[in-house]
């Protein structure tokens, strides 16, 4: 006799384009887990802005590799299976990280790979752990590797400059730069300034005055490292703000910065336009991530909460480009 087929809820999209209306409501089988693998009931789900790059054809054909495909990588929940014996038994609560190829996040079950699942401790809610994977590691990589600013309080310190910090990545490099003995100075809309301060920002731009618009420290220092995470094109006129061994570093990279990029290194000049290509997802890291949210060091900052049910308006939310902090689903 055949196995009884268990069905779940999952929301997914069957062709390239057409945003958040190209969402359907589906029932597909509940996955089964491979060897290295863990079936994990999901509780929370970040999506993140590659997943509608991804559905816009960004990666086409290459990824999705087939429809219908169910979006998003960046989860939360408990393990209800697992492939394979390992670090993981059943009931244990994780935080976990998708492959693109496979996806799964907008549903109510997914598998993940367990070198990429962490567990999560009870003082981490499963909210508070969607958030990290790939949002938290981005910031972590940016600021510490390609920005070389060190996040111990026992460090030297560094001047830094956040531009667009209440986004999903921003929030984080905020609170991050501010565990070492770092200076750090955010942008954003007004709304969102008490909100920084409160992250720990020494200083806060609000990026429609003068001063926003150059990006001038209140204060008159010069800037050590900038981590741009704003999707839209900042001119670059701050260069003047920059310490000498400066260091730029863009989360959305286009012509001007690689132009920019390769003008200093044939001018000889110390300071450093950088572009992020690839963000590594490392388990230690994400342990890391954990550990920090577990200790009150860390917060994910929650834009807005949406059942499954209505996932299209969390899409739209986050194609509009202008959330604060993480959007998060919840089956």
């Amino acid at each position: 006799m055949s196995e009884k087929v268990i069905m779940m809820r999952a929301v997914c999209y069957d062709s390239y384009g057409s945003g958040s209306e190209g969402l359907k409501h589906i029932e597909v089988p509940i996955p089964k887990p491979k060897k290295d693998e863990v079936l994990v009931k999901v509780e929370a789900s970040c999506p993140n802005p590659i997943d509608y790059k991804l559905q816009g054809g960004i990666a086409r054909p290459f990824m999705p590799k087939k429809f219908p495909y169910i979006p998003v990588t960046d989860i939360s929940g408990e393990v209800v299976e697992i492939g394979s014996e390992g670090q993981f038994q059943v009931g244990y609560k994780v935080v976990a990280v998708l492959t693109y190829t496979n996806g799964g996040g907008l549903g109510e079950y997914a598998v993940a790979p367990a070198n990429q699942t962490v567990k999560r401790p009870q003082e981490v809610s499963a909210i508070e752990g969607a958030g990290l994977p790939l949002a938290g590691l981005t910031a972590l990589h940016v600021l510490t590797v390609l920005g070389q600013v060190e996040i111990k309080s026992e460090g030297k310190a560094a001047n830094v400059l956040v531009i667009a910090a209440s986004g999903g990545v921003g929030h984080y490099v905020v609170q991050l730069a501010k565990l070492g003995n770092n200076h750090v100075t955010a942008t954003c809309g007004a709304r969102n300034m008490e909100l920084l301060k409160s992250l720990g920002a020494d200083e806060v731009l609000d990026y429609t005055t003068e001063d926003g618009k150059m990006l001038r420290s209140p204060s008159g220092c010069k800037y050590d490292v900038v981590i741009n995470c704003a999707t839209s094109r900042i001119p670059w006129t701050y260069e003047k703000n920059l310490s000498e061994q400066g260091r730029v570093v863009h989360l959305n990279p286009d012509l001007q910065t690689m132009m920019k990029s390769a003008s200093l290194k044939l001018s000889c000049s110390r300071k450093k336009v950088m572009s992020l290509i690839m963000c590594p997802k490392k388990k230690e890291d994400l342990e890391f991530l954990v550990g920090l949210v577990k200790e009150g060091k860390l917060k994910t900052v929650v834009d807005s909460k949406y059942p499954l049910a209505e996932a299209e308006k969390a899409w739209a939310k986050m194609m509009g480009g202008h959330a604060t902090g993480k959007i998060v689903v919840q089956p």
